[in-house]
């Protein structure tokens, strides 16, 4: 027995490329500020060790950034298996955490960073590079249509 569409997940099917690329993105700087805030206690306030509390914040930002993005920017979230979806993003996260990190790294290396310009460029190179990959990846195959 088929189930009638909802009016949201009807309205979800319609949007465009740039409809979703503009959700992500828009739901990528709220995940990000669960990020960097997250990041910044644990670090900061608490004293914690920089790799748990950069690895505590980039699970909660990212669990954010799929849950929301499921709901408001896929189509594909409401059909289909919930637990290969979500080990599909599992895989997609972990892909981008490896090629951010690394492609940071691998600009601060090759260009000698010294600046904190050069820093914050490759940082904002890296974050892009990243929000690319997951854009695609979840579009196409976390939650294809």
């Amino acid at each position: 027995m088929a189930v009638a569409e909802s009016g949201a997940d009807a309205e979800l099917k319609k949007l465009g490329l740039f409809q979703q690329l503009f959700r992500f993105v828009a739901i990528g700087g709220f995940c990000a500020l669960i990020d960097a805030g997250t990041y910044s206690v644990l670090l900061g306030v608490l004293g914690w060790p920089t790799w748990l509390s950069k690895s505590i914040s980039f699970i909660l930002g990212t669990t954010a950034s799929y849950l929301i993005n499921r709901k408001f920017t896929f189509s594909g979230a409401s059909s289909g298996n919930s637990t290969a979806k979500a080990g599909a993003f599992a895989i997609v996260y972990t892909t981008t955490f490896f090629v951010n990190m690394g492609s940071n790294e691998l600009l601060c290396f090759l260009f000698d960073a010294r600046e904190a310009w050069q820093f914050g460029l490759f940082w904002v190179i890296a974050q892009g590079l990243g929000t690319l990959i997951n854009f695609v990846m979840l579009k196409w195959v976390v939650f294809r249509d």
